[in-house]
Parts: C-alpha cells; structure tokens; sequence
C-alpha cells in the first residue's frame, strides 16, 4: 500500500470528537482517496474519552491501523493515553491554549486553537475548525475541498463563514510555524465519485431499494442510526416509521403490518432483542415475514453500551422456545450490509420467515468508501401470494399443507376470503388446535422450508491463495482486520489465506466442507471469549479449528492483533 496515512481526533465527550473526524474522513473521500473510520466514545452523555481514527489510503482500505502519524489532541488525557501509538515520524497537534505541563518533544505541535478561533472567527466554540485547517496543511488536504464541506455542514451563514474563517487561521498559523514538521503528505487528488458511509446507512440504503415500507423500533445503541435513517426518508420514500414504547411493542407492530401486507423490519441490540424473542416465536408460528437487524455490543445486561463484540451469534440462532426455520445474515463489509439487506427481505417473503441481519457496534458505526450501489440489480421477490389458482379449491387456508411447506400468502381485505391466524398451534385454515396429528404436520411443514432456504446461502468467501497450509476462518466485522492479515502474512512468505462467513444460518454445510478440504491448519477469529462460530462449525460439520484468535474487551479486533497472536499459536515453526 503507497499511501497510508493515520489520523487520530481524541478528546472528551461533548468536545466535537466525531463531528470532527466525519469532516475530515469526508473531504479525504471527496478528494478521491479510499477511506476507513471508525470511532470510539463512551455511554456518557458529557465527560469520558472518545477518539475517532481515519486511515486514508490510495487503494482500497479495510481496516484501522494501530499506529497513527498525526493525532489532534483536545486534552491532555488524549496524549497521554495514545502516546505509545505515534509513528517515529508522526506529530501531535494540541490546544496550547487549554494543554499544559507536557514534557517537550519535537513531535508535539502546540497551537492556541481557541485564541485564534476567537481573534480571526470572533467565536472559541470554533477552536476545532482551527484545528482541522491545520490538519489540511500538515498532510496537505486540499483546503477548497474543506472549506466546501464545512460550508455544507454549517451553511453559508454566519455560522459557515465563521467557520470556514477558523479553517484558513488553523491553515496559516501551520504553515508559518510548522513548515517542515511531517514527511507524510498526501499527492494532490480530486473528484472522489465513492461514497462515505457506515453499515447502518448501507443497511437504511439496502431496506428502501428492498421496499421497506415500514419500521419500528426503539432507540438502541448502536443501531439507533437505522431508524433516524428510514424516519428521514420516510416522506420521500413513502415509508412509515414509529418509535415504539419499548422492543416488545416494535417486533409486535413490524410483525402486524407485514401480516396486514408490507414489507415490515425492526432493529435492536442484544438487550432488546431479549425482549423481542416471543415476537420472534410469533413471527415464526405464524409464518409471518419479518426482517430484524441486531447489532451486538458486549453484554450480559447492559454489558458495554458503545462498544463492540460477537458474542450474540449462539443466541440468536437459538432464541425463541420451539422449533421453526430462520435465516442469519452477518455481513462484513457496507457493500453486504446493502445486499444482505436486501436479501434479507426477499428470503423472509418467500418463504414466510423471520431473518436476522447480525451486525455488532464496529460494523455499524464505521465509515467505508464504497462505490455507489447499482439499484438496477435490486429484484424483488414476495414469494408465494394468493390468487385462486394458487390457492386451489376450496376455502383459504392460511397455513395449507403442501409439498416444500410454503402455502399461499394473502393479506387481510382480500375480496372474497377470510385471512386467520393464531398464535397458539393451529390447522390450515389458523384455528387453534391441540390433537397430536395436526401438529406434527404443521411442524413438518415449517420445517420443511430449511433445506430450501439452506440452498439460497452462499458459501463462505474465500480470500487469499485458493489453497493454503494455514486458514484464518471469521465472520461479520472481522473480514477486514483478517484480509489485511491474510496480505501481511503473505507478503512475509507465509501460506495463508482467509475463509469468512456472511450466510450463516441455515449452515451451509457442503459448501464449507469443499472450501475446507485442502486446509491444514485452521484457526478461527472472533470478537468473543468463547468461539461461538467454532463450536457451530464442529457441530454442522465435525471439523475442528486448530486454534481460535478472540478478543473480548470490548474493542475490535487488528490486523496487528491476528498476527501477532497467530505467530504465538503456531510458534517457532514460522
């Protein structure tokens, strides 16, 4: 990789630390650079360490980095906590108005951020600004593009103007005083067409193409974003969005306006979604399509609020009493969280099922640049929907028996039949039953659908060389950290490659086994304690990992981290 430059933004809660970082991982991506952010913060309101890392790159970037080249520090604590981070060459760039008793190093770059944003744009609240025109001219970021986008975020007000006035003094007081202090610039670029986004927005995007016509939900880190993104382009999509009083009440209200005849989600985190598990079990007696995102943060209880974890996976392929067919979805990358989305919807509608979509705090609140998704390959598939051909003589049965299980959907109002259902077990036509014959056949019938929607999983990716003595296996938000390792290892003469899991449930057992069979050596990684994909792997298929690499303190897995632990596992050998 030529070019690859890490920034870091750190302060307190409250200070501007993410607001920052979005504006310059966006004017690096307009500039036409490849981008990757992802944020840390604490589940304080004010107070509390935050950081926001952007690693900008001329080719294609998965991953954060572990070392930064140029950290703006807001406090003190900031320097403090990321010192041991900075590259031999790297600087900081701190408030020399607010930071004091540092011990003086050439790589520390004091600027009064707060006088200069009072002197030149008549407002300290703009001291940030300051910053990032500094920034703009340490790595060379191109200062048109900034004053751009700040004039987009802030307006061309006096709000902006004073702004993009901070930005300029921030420029020139780096230029007259810091002119030789950093030896990574970026090339001159313009024009970047990708967009910048996180995977919960990939996901709002992948739910409207899909035809989502409804959400509910109640506002849970870190998947709170979906929501706000359906409610924004609710009028314009003809979509209709609801916060509901609690989880309970918004799988039930998803679940009753897909029954009613629309396409219906819900998004959680793994505390809610606890609440949520006999609208599951509803959802599946009553065979009634639903999509549900979970994204996964660290528990039991409230675990850690705004950090990340795999530790949901086991539950939710188990959640709800009683047996009934669902399909899982972890995607790993905002190109998946797009497609899987979509996907999603069409699954659940054919064959009348609740589906997962896992995706866990790292995943959902990082940006990517990625090209614009091409709609045009969206289709749309609602399954089976009554007609009276489909239906066959006689009255309608919701849940009719027939050969592969699926039996005709109609919706309430339809002319000339009676839609019914029950929670309890039922008989074809939804009347609660309790005779040991019809529920053994409803059972089957339910059942019947897994080796169908078995056949719609596609097989894990494979990444690297297609045959390799070693094989990391992963899933979801892993598959960036793992590819760059895979790229390390292999460029130090290692035979390494990568095999990572999206479609994971119903278990696509063969296609594991053939891209499994030439493995010598595997090792699972996983943001858990317990290598929960491990011990599904050795129950679907028999095969064993050699090792598992996880991490379970609430921050995501690196690249550096996998390799350096996976040198350990495997010990002299290398």
């Amino acid at each position: 990789m030529a070019l690859d430059i890490n920034l870091m933004i750190g302060g307190e809660a409250g200070q501007g630390v993410q607001s920052m970082g979005f504006i310059l991982a966006k004017v690096a991506a307009r500039s036409g650079f490849e981008v990757f952010a992802d944020q840390d913060y604490e589940s304080r309101i004010r107070g509390g360490h935050n950081f926001f890392r952007i690693r900008i790159c001329d080719s294609e970037v998965v991953a954060f980095s572990e070392k930064v080249d140029l950290l703006i520090a807001l406090n003190k604590e900031t320097i403090d906590l990321h010192r041991h981070e900075i590259c031999e060459d790297g600087v900081v760039i701190y408030d020399s108005d607010t930071v004091k008793d540092l011990d003086a190093e050439d790589k520390l770059l004091g600027i009064p951020l707060q006088t200069l944003a009072k002197e030149k744009a008549g407002n300290k609240i703009m001291s940030n600004t300051v910053a990032l025109g500094a920034v703009a001219y340490l790595i060379a970021f191109d200062l048109d593009t900034l004053r751009e986008i700040l004039k987009e975020r802030f307006g061309s007000g006096k709000m902006g103007e004073g702004n993009i006035v901070a930005a300029q003094a921030g420029f020139d007081q780096a230029r007259e005083r810091f002119e030789s202090a950093v030896h990574r610039r970026l090339p001159a670029r313009r024009n970047g067409k990708k967009m910048l986004l996180t995977g919960n927005e990939a996901m709002v995007l992948g739910a409207l193409a899909a035809g989502c016509k409804f959400m509910a939900g109640y506002p849970m880190t870190p998947v709170t974003p979906i929501l706000e993104g359906m409610t924004e382009n609710a009028e314009r999509m003809g979509v209709a969005t609801l916060q509901a009083e609690d989880e309970i009440a918004a799988i039930l209200m998803a679940i009753g306006a897909s029954f009613a005849g629309v396409r219906a989600m819900t998004a959680t985190s793994g505390g809610g979604f606890n609440l949520m598990v006999e609208g599951l079990g509803l959802a599946g007696m009553t065979e009634t399509p639903v999509v549900i995102v979970e994204g996964q943060r660290p528990g039991p209880a409230t675990g850690l609020p705004t950090r990340t974890e795999q530790g949901d996976l086991l539950f939710l392929l188990h959640a709800a009493h009683g047996e009934f067919p669902r399909a899982l979805f972890a995607p790993s990358t905002p190109e998946e969280n797009f497609w899987l989305t979509v996907k999603a919807f069409n699954i659940a509608e054919k064959y009348q099922i609740p589906v997962i979509v896992l995706t866990d705090h790292y995943m959902a609140t990082s940006y990517w640049t990625v090209p614009k998704f091409d709609v045009s390959r969206v289709s749309i598939d609602r399954g089976l929907l009554y007609s009276p051909e489909a239906a066959g003589d006689g009255d309608y049965g919701r849940h009719r028996l027939t050969n592969n299980g699926i039996s005709p959907r109609a919706f309430p109002g339809t002319q000339g039949i009676v839609v019914f259902t029950a929670g309890d077990e039922h008989d074809e036509y939804g009347h609660i039953i309790e005779d040991p014959g019809t529920r053994t056949a409803m059972v089957e019938k339910r059942l019947k659908k897994t080796d169908m929607i078995r056949q719609e999983m596609a097989p894990p990716k494979v990444y690297g060389p297609e045959k390799a003595e070693i094989t990391l296996l992963g899933w979801g938000s892993t598959f960036g950290a793992i590819r760059e390792a895979v790229d390390r290892l292999c460029r130090e003469g290692l035979s390494v490659n990568c095999c990572h899991f999206t479609e994971i449930w119903p278990f696509p057992t063969g296609a594991v086994e053939d891209v499994l069979a030439d493995s010598n050596l595997k090792y699972m990684v996983e943001n858990n304690a317990t290598g929960q994909l491990a011990g599904l792997l050795m129950a679907q298929t028999c095969i064993r990992v050699d090792g598992t690499i996880l991490k379970y303190d609430g921050r995501p897995i690196s690249p550096g981290y996998i390799v350096d632990k996976l040198k350990k596992e495997v010990g002299a050998g290398w």
